[in-house]
């Protein structure tokens, strides 16, 4: 179960803060690329900046940690006013920990939301916290995440074959 989804979203945008609250959870922790914007991207969607408002108005703790270098992080985390974590190591768990205490939050109360499977759900799933994936926005760039998208699919199937739906 380390990478298999526990949850997925049609988009970061159907995460809502009312099931967060069903679930206690008061914290999120996103990834950028394909969870928030398409790859490699500077821009945010309209609909997106939308939903991190109406995150902001509900009161849940939002920080960014990514893989990316510092010079695509920063800028986007700034532009969005996001506390943030770059280079993560992701899948390993530590900067999930980094977030966790910066946002002062219980680990029960925190949840990783992002689009790659062995990224971050493995990282959400070593750190013990629900992993919310959601369906990637847009094409992958790197040569790397396209390989692993190929592992990937048989553990989306699992998903699916165990009655998960896309929320």
């Amino acid at each position: 179960m380390l990478v298999t989804p526990e949850y997925v979203f049609k988009d970061v945008t159907h995460i809502t803060p009312e099931w967060l609250a069903q679930k206690g959870i008061r914290a999120l922790v996103l990834d950028i690329d394909n969870t928030l914007t398409a790859d490699r991207s500077q821009e945010l969607p309209e609909e997106v900046a939308g939903w991190l408002e109406t995150m902001r108005r509900a009161g849940v703790k939002l920080t960014i940690v990514s893989n990316g270098a510092e010079k695509r992080v920063r800028p986007f985390a700034e532009k969005l006013g996001l506390a943030y974590l770059y280079r993560s190591a992701k899948p390993l768990p530590f900067a999930l920990g980094v977030a966790r205490r910066r946002m002062q939050v219980k680990r029960r109360e925190m949840a990783m939301v992002g689009d790659q499977l062995y990224a971050d759900r493995m990282a959400a799933a070593l750190y013990g916290i629900p992993g919310l994936m959601v369906i990637p926005r847009g094409p992958d760039l790197g040569a790397q995440v396209v390989l692993k998208r190929k592992w990937e699919k048989k553990h989306w199937q699992e998903y699916y074959d165990r009655g998960g739906k896309t929320l």
